[in-house]
């Protein structure tokens, strides 16, 4: 299998192409190195392994073009993006470009150099909008959603708000819309939260790496609290690295059989965390108190979204095996030694 990742060097993708290494693949990593961490991740991936790096921007579609057409992939994993939701709304425009435009320039290519490419995009749970017609019960650390205490699946009606929500959207309408007009095979994951080694979180993308962060920096000796957007109570699911490795494994095989398909993905109710909850977990992990220093809430910020993946379970043969305590213990070990190397 020829594999070709967008947005190699970031957290998803260097994860993914360091699991192609190991199992004696050459991946092809395309990627513009503007990612915090993303530079890190291309010197480690070279330790790993042969890797082709190819430096380029999924906007300049004559580059995707070319690199499609010289390639000719087995499978692409589309994951290169713009993935804050704050920087979307501070710059609409790039947002649209990276994500809808910059997806659409991938699709193209395919369809004119490498029809026989399956495609896998990395979508978002923020196509479902802010899920506020829903009701909503609040107890002592979480919100619970009275109609869906399992999960939303895929049945949720789309609801695009926020510059984020409508390019990634759009491009997600796309990936599908390309399987039904053009045949291109594409399978479309509506991720929840993401986490463990190789994330280089900030505070506005990438939660769990960030809070991480924030206790370790806490069992050293740190005093201030830690900022956070609303009462701590809004509830995700958690899905580490191994079980997206997995997921994204179990589409590649079956991508002649299962395409046109969108999924819910995550790591579904047992591993759901409300920001309060994750703080008790790494207080107990770490022994260290965890103050927090609440701010306004933030903009189109759904106050649960946990991923119903029966029908990934069903259609893929995957469901999520990390508890969300045995991947915080692993990523507490990898933010240590990362933050003892700063």
């Amino acid at each position: 299998m020829t594999l070709l990742i967008t947005g190699g060097c970031g957290f998803l993708g260097s994860n993914l192409a360091a699991d192609a290494i190991r199992r004696g693949e050459e991946p092809i990593v395309f990627d513009n190195l503007s990612r915090v961490g993303s530079e890190q991740n291309r010197a480690w991936l070279d330790t790993l392994g042969t890797v082709r790096f190819v430096r380029g921007d999924v906007r300049d579609a004559d580059a995707v073009a070319a690199l499609v057409r010289d390639a000719q992939p087995t499978v692409i994993f589309h994951l290169a993006g713009q993935v804050a939701m704050t920087t979307s709304i501070a710059d609409p425009r790039a947002d649209f470009a990276i994500n809808a435009l910059g997806s659409l320039n991938v699709l193209e290519a395919v369809r004119a150099h490498a029809p026989h490419a399956g495609v896998v995009y990395s979508s978002t749970n923020k196509v479902y909008g802010d899920l506020d017609q829903y009701r909503y019960t609040e107890d002592v650390t979480r919100y619970r959603c009275v109609e869906h205490p399992q999960g939303f699946d895929e049945q949720t009606p789309l609801d695009f708000r926020s510059p984020y929500g409508c390019s990634k959207g759009a491009a997600d309408q796309y990936m599908l819309d390309y399987a039904r007009m053009f045949d291109v095979r594409t399978i479309v994951f509506r991720h929840s939260s993401m986490y463990g080694g190789r994330q280089f979180a900030t505070f506005d993308q990438g939660w769990i790496g960030w809070f991480v962060s924030e206790a370790v920096r806490l069992e050293r000796g740190g005093t201030d609290a830690v900022r956070i957007a609303g009462n701590g109570r809004q509830v995700r699911d958690v899905l580490h690295a191994d079980d997206m490795i997995a997921l994204y494994s179990a589409a590649a095989a079956r991508l002649n059989t299962v395409h046109g398909e969108a999924f819910n993905v995550g790591g579904a109710m047992p591993n759901s965390l409300s920001l309060l909850e994750l703080f008790a977990m790494l207080e107990s992990m770490t022994g260290a108190a965890m103050p927090v220093a609440q701010g306004a809430a933030r903009h189109s910020d759904q106050k649960v979204f946990v991923a119903d993946v029966t029908k990934a379970t069903r259609l893929l043969g995957w469901t999520p095996r990390v508890s969300a305590r045995e991947g915080l213990a692993r990523m507490l070990d990898w933010t240590r030694e990362l933050m003892g190397a700063r």
